[in-house]
């Protein structure tokens, strides 16, 4: 079978999975890419040994040596671009979020449905060994039917990935209760089996407002990701707008009843997700979030706490970005893009999880008040549910 051919649009943090994706003779190869930054396209195209190259990624849309385009761009851009592309014919991976709000998500939704192309959106987790086994856990019935869900995220790179460029400005993200919770909220809707109808969030700005940043127009320094401060207060060199909120917390009602909070800190001195699923006949909680690390399950009781638990199981080894996830993510567009059909990952899902976090980032900045989510129109739904066929 042929390697079926690539475009790229956007070379930045995750130029990581558009090296997944160039596997020339094993499925697939980067054929063309395309960056607004010219440096930045002549540092990364050698990567994928001679691809076509462009500062416009229009002009990748008419080219008929293309079957799909993987979309990389900032948060604010994906909606446009990835319509253009729905447009013209190309299946989309979109990396997630599908856009920073609710009725971006939807148009997104349409032109894909009214256009008949084949939509992906990238949400990596649910290709994570640790996410698919505690999912496994549940499917099994090991702790019962799902009640409850409690995540906690700490984020030690924070300051860096989130401060130093866009994704301190709101305008370009919404805030990092969507930005960077939409994996985890996606996350919990697949675990907990239903999506959210109700949300009230609490957050603030409360370490990084008040530190030194960089010009308007001004470069990232050098070294920007390989080079880490510590304590947080003494980061520098903070993008010239920074606005989206460091600390947050949040609770959502599901439409199966299950209860589920979410909690972020950027400040953290580690990195690391903490899953809790309680359910009628047990719990499990993650120690660690990658290879190697481990699920613990209690299903008897009651009695105090055992740190040796009744079952444990090992995260499987896996080799690539994002603990293999990247590699399993491609994998599955490569097919969906073949044979089309339902994926693990799904774009009502994506839209469902930015819905999620859109509306508890208007509850946050409203003193918590409660927000409902605004559904999505059914019929759009069971397209996408059904495979997009």
């Amino acid at each position: 079978m042929e390697d079926l051919r690539f475009g790229v649009v956007g070379l930045g943090l995750r130029t990581s999975l558009a090296l997944a994706a160039h596997q020339p003779g094993r499925g697939s190869v980067v054929a063309a890419v395309c960056d607004v930054d010219p440096a930045v396209l002549k540092a990364q195209a050698p990567l994928f040994g001679e691809p076509a190259t462009t500062l416009d990624y229009r002009e990748l849309l008419g080219r008929d040596d293309l079957d799909a385009i993987i979309v990389m761009t900032p948060d604010d851009t994906h909606e446009r671009v990835a319509i253009d592309c729905l447009q013209a014919g190309k299946a989309v991976y979109l990396e997630k979020p599908l856009a920073i709000t609710v009725d971006g998500c939807d148009n997104v939704l349409r032109a894909a449905r009214a256009t008949g192309t084949r939509l992906y959106v990238g949400h990596n987790m649910r290709h994570m060994g640790v996410v698919r086994l505690m999912r496994d856990i549940i499917a099994r019935g090991d702790i019962g039917v799902p009640k409850t869900v409690w995540v906690r995220h700490f984020v030690s790179y924070g300051g860096d990935y989130y401060f130093k460029d866009w994704h301190a400005d709101r305008t370009r993200t919404t805030g990092l209760l969507l930005q960077k919770a939409a994996h985890d909220l996606d996350v919990i809707h697949w675990l907990a089996g239903g999506y959210t109808t109700r949300v009230n969030a609490l957050g603030d700005l409360m370490l990084y407002g008040d530190l030194p940043r960089r010009e308007p127009g001004t470069p990232r320094p050098e070294g920007w990701l390989r080079d880490f401060d510590w304590p947080p207060t003494a980061r520098r060199d903070l993008n010239d707008v920074v606005d989206v909120e460091d600390v947050s917390v949040m609770n959502m009602r599901l439409d199966n009843g299950v209860i589920a909070a979410y909690q972020q800190c950027h400040f953290s001195p580690d990195y690391v997700r903490n899953y809790t699923v309680i359910g009628t006949e047990g719990r499990l909680e993650n120690f660690g979030d990658g290879p190697g690390d481990t699920v613990k399950v209690w299903n008897t009781g009651p009695s105090d706490y055992r740190a040796d638990c009744d079952i444990a199981y090992q995260v499987p080894r896996a080799t690539g970005s994002h603990g293999g996830a990247d590699l399993e993510i491609i994998a599955e567009f490569r097919r969906f893009v073949r044979e089309g059909g339902v994926t693990d990952t799904s774009p009502v899902a994506a839209r469902m999880s930015v819905a999620t976090g859109y509306m508890a980032t208007m509850s946050l900045r409203d003193g918590g008040m409660p927000y409902d989510v605004p559904p999505l129109d059914a019929d759009l739904a069971a397209y996408f549910d059904h495979g997009q066929r």
